[in-house]
Order: structure tokens, then C-alpha cells, then sequence
């Protein structure tokens, strides 16, 4: 009888390239489990814990120290080594008194050090909204998750001020809206794609085109240098209005 569903495993060769793995080294490595994140742009823990942070030297000693609630992520308690995370997540390991935070950068995906006070919340990009039951509505964020928002009126619901490809600032690991910004200019954005990843700084200008979809309008973005960037608003991140809700790397800030 033939086999059925897709692969199981992951060769090193096709791996995303910004995974930091000998590809010579050996034939295999970690393929991450179906989630909220894509295989292409997400990391497996044991990769973050053995290759990234060195606490392991196998996948053996990675999958030991996961099983055993060592790890946190956004708040909550992860024993699946190939557990994906991606951006934005928030990794705690108490142990060691370390927590990070993945941020893109011109290489794809990497771990940020933060502190504790920001370590307890996170921002999520809003990518879709629905009405459901009761007259409430629910917000579909990037990380696969919903966040529902109670509305006293369906009628008149005061509350709904929420529009897509904004962001909401959430506690963890309560996922309680704590702040929201909404897509303008003049706020402080990453660049999550394209050939500009990781890029940082303020949005100069928002193309105004009708019969255009959204997503695909072009947002310029200016750095501290006064060096500008162009891309699509499907690739761009609020992370603040006034100033950065989170550290960035100094990387991230250089030409």
C-alpha cells in the first residue's frame, strides 16, 4: 500500500538558507510541525536551542530540554522540539534568565535578546476580521492566532476601530489587547520581505491609488540616515507611532 500524506522529514540542502545548519554535515535536520507558521519562515525549536544558542549539541539533548517545560514561548509552555516559531514570537527560557525575540533581518529570520518588561507582550499584524456570533468580532492575526473583541452593540459597535494590516500591542500570555496602531504615516515600521528585509524606520509616504488592492500599495520608509526604501504594504510592520513599542538590532538600523 502506498504511502500516504506528505513527508515527515527534511533534508539540510533544501532547508531555508537563513537557518544557521552545517549543509554538509549530515543528510537530515528538523522539519518543523504544521502551525501557525510557514516551513519558510519559521524556525523548529530544537534548530534555535542546538544551532542558534548552543545549549544542545544534539537534537537528542534539545528534544530532553523542551520535554521538559524549559521553554516558553509567547507565555506558554512548548514540548515539541519542532514546534515553528516565527516573527514576532517571544521565546522565554527562564533557566538561564534569556529572552528574545524573532525580528527579520537582511539573512531572514533572527533571535533579538529583550528583556523581561518586553518580553511580555508582543505585536501582531491584523490580517483579516470577521463577525461572529453575538455581533463580535474576531481578529486574525499573522501568527495564526484570533483575538475576539466583545461589542456591547452589534448595532452600533463602538468598539470595532480595528482594520486589517494594522497592529495590536497583546500581553502575554493573556492575549489581551493592550494597545493598537493603525497603519499611517509617520509611524515607526519594519520591512518583513523582499529584498529590503529588516529594514527600519518611519513611514514618509503611503501611495494614494484607487483600483489598487491594498496590500499591494507601495509604502515608502525612511532610516535614521535619511536612506529610503520602497515596498509593498503587504511587506511592512507598524511596530510603533510615536517611537518603536520594541528594541530593534543595530543591524537592522545600518546601511
Amino acid at each position: 500500500m502506498g504511502k500516504k500524506g506528505g513527508s515527515t522529514g527534511l533534508k539540510r540542502k533544501p532547508a531555508p538558507r537563513f537557518w544557521p545548519i552545517h549543509r554538509k554535515e549530515s543528510v537530515w535536520v528538523v522539519k518543523p510541525s504544521p502551525g501557525p507558521q510557514s516551513l519558510g519562515n519559521c524556525l523548529p525549536l530544537a534548530v534555535i536551542l542546538r544551532d542558534i544558542l548552543g545549549f544542545a549539541k544534539t537534537r537528542k539533548e534539545a528534544k530532553k530540554i523542551v520535554s521538559q517545560g524549559k521553554v516558553y514561548v509567547d507565555g506558554k509552555v512548548r514540548r515539541e522540539d519542532d514546534f515553528p516559531v516565527g516573527l514576532m514570537d517571544v521565546i522565554s527560557i527562564p533557566d538561564v534568565d534569556k529572552c528574545f525575540r524573532i525580528l527579520p533581518s537582511s539573512k531572514g529570520l533572527i533571535l533579538h535578546p529583550t528583556d523581561k518588561g518586553e518580553a511580555s507582550f508582543k505585536l501582531c499584524r491584523i490580517e483579516n476580521k470577521t463577525v461572529v456570533k453575538n455581533g463580535h468580532v474576531q481578529l486574525s492575526l499573522h501568527d495564526g492566532s484570533n483575538v475576539l473583541v466583545k461589542v456591547a452593540d452589534p448595532k452600533n459597535p463602538q468598539e470595532d476601530v480595528y482594520k486589517t494590516l494594522d497592529t495590536v500591542k497583546i500581553s502575554l500570555p493573556e492575549r489581551q489587547i493592550l494597545e493598537y496602531i493603525t497603519m499611517k504615516e509617520n509611524d515607526f515600521a519594519i520591512i518583513t520581505g523582499g529584498k529590503n528585509i529588516g529594514k527600519y524606520g518611519k513611514i514618509v509616504e503611503i501611495e494614494k491609488a484607487e483600483g489598487k488592492k491594498r496590500r499591494n500599495i507601495l509604502v515608502t520608509i525612511e532610516d535614521r540616515r535619511g536612506n529610503r526604501y520602497q515596498t509593498i504594504l503587504n511587506l511592512v510592520f507598524a511596530i510603533g507611532e510615536k517611537q518603536p513599542l520594541i528594541s530593534i538590532p543595530e543591524a537592522a538600523e545600518v546601511v
